[in-house]
This record gives C-alpha cells, structure tokens and sequence, in this order.
C-alpha cells in the first residue's frame, strides 16, 4: 500500500510539472433579465440541480423548479446550450508558489463581456450571462486532490458526470470544497470529465476564484482508459529505481 501511495504522489507530481499554467477555454452566454432568472426574487442552496449529469447541461430539481423558471427567453433550458449571443472565453490558473501544484485563478470583478454581445444595457457592467466549460482531470487515487470554489451567482461543477461543487440561487460568494477521493471512491486513476456551470444573473458584484490541485486540460481526441494514469505513475517509478541500482 505504501508503494501504491508513493507511486501516485510521484504521477501526480510528474503531472503537476507538465501542466504550468492552465487555460481552460469555455463558453459565454448572454441574456436579457428575465423574470425569476435574472434580477429574481429566488432563493439560493443546493439541491437545484439533479446530482447526475445526463446531457449537455444540469436539469432541475423539483426545488430547483420552484426556484428557477424555465420559460421565456432566460429559460433554465436555455442557460448553458443557447448558440446566439455567446463567445469564446478562457481562464488562466497559475500555480500558487513554484512546485505547489496548488493553481488559482481570481477574480472579484468578473464580468468577461462588458460592452459586449447584447451589451450593458445601461448599467456599469453586463451582468446577465452564463458561462460554462466542458474540460478533462487527472485524478489521482489516494492523492487528496482537492476542487475548490467562491463566487456568485448559481455554481454547478461536475467531475465525471457527478455533482461536486452545489450553489444554486441568488447570493452573495459563497465557497465550497471537494475532495475528489470522496466523491470519486472507488475509480482508479485516470483522465475524466470536468464540467463547469456558472450563472451571472444580479446587478451587484460577480466573484469567480477557482483553487484545485487537479491538472485540467482540454479534452483530448482520445481520453486514456481509466488506471493508465496510475500505471504511468508506476512505471516511472519503477524506470527511477532501476537508474538507481545501475548507480549503485
């Protein structure tokens, strides 16, 4: 056991001095106010999303409903596949400290499209838009790797198709913090898809910071079978300590 948990600190810092800075590239979207959407009097929690990701964006609870409209032009349906008034925007992490492999990004001032798309609309930043990234994690089993998030508004994030980071509604910034060997127990090591929902939707402030140790990449044409990351690990491993007899 000891062994597996060297290998797999020794893949993920392999990893982490491959990856410098990380770009994640995603899409977004712009909206008009629109009743309970934007400028809503909705509250805020989780729960407003299913736990699962089953298509190209989060569905709504029965909560979530209550919470969120899905008719209109806003219409929740909407927030992250809607192609008109949308572009290409990207973040950059940068490690925190040389050899960390602790990368952030922040930002409380978050508005990507002022003087954009539909426009301010006659306030000092366009508020009302979305922004999603579709993207792919090195999870290492047993690593500890951690995702963490602070911002407002609504903010759904899923590794592998499963809900990790949950702050739906309205509100001021909120933080939340996943450990990815909880919430991926029992996956070996391995490439797996990261998915980001973020909403903008009231006209005070927008934060968005982003802590993790995860290496994100763009997805690759071909996502390596889950447990090569981990074989990699150990045969790099494995190649250091042959080098090591041959010196001795």
């Amino acid at each position: 056991m000891k062994h597996l948990l060297i290998a797999a600190l020794s893949s993920l810092s392999c990893l982490a001095a491959l990856a410098g800075p990380i770009t994640l590239t995603g899409t977004v979207r712009d909206f008009n106010a629109d009743g309970v959407n934007f400028e809503g009097s909705g509250g805020s929690g989780p729960g407003y999303v299913n736990s699962t990701l089953s298509g190209p964006s989060p569905t709504l609870t029965a909560l979530g409903s209550s919470q969120i409209s899905n008719s209109g032009a806003g219409a929740f349906s909407n927030w992250y596949t809607n192609t008109a008034n949308s572009m290409s925007y990207s973040l950059t992490l940068n490690e925190t400290a040389p050899g960390s492999g602790i990368y952030q990004y922040s930002n409380n001032n978050f508005f990507p499209i002022d003087g954009a798309l539909l426009g301010n609309q006659g306030r000092a930043h366009n508020y009302h838009f979305t922004y999603t990234i579709s993207s792919v994690f090195s999870y290492v089993q047993g690593a500890g790797q951690t995702f963490a998030f602070t911002g407002d508004d609504d903010v759904w994030v899923y590794f592998d198709k499963k809900l990790g980071i949950d702050l739906g509604g309205v509100h001021a910034a909120q933080s939340q913090t996943v450990n990815l060997d909880t919430l991926m127990a029992g996956k070996a090591s391995g490439d797996y898809a990261f998915d980001f929902f973020f909403a903008e939707r009231h006209t005070t402030q927008s934060n968005l910071m982003i802590t993790t140790s995860l290496v994100l990449k763009a997805p690759p044409t071909d996502v390596p079978e889950p447990g090569s990351l981990a074989l990699m690990g150990l045969s790099m491993v494995g190649l250091a300590l042959a080098r090591r007899r041959k010196m001795v």
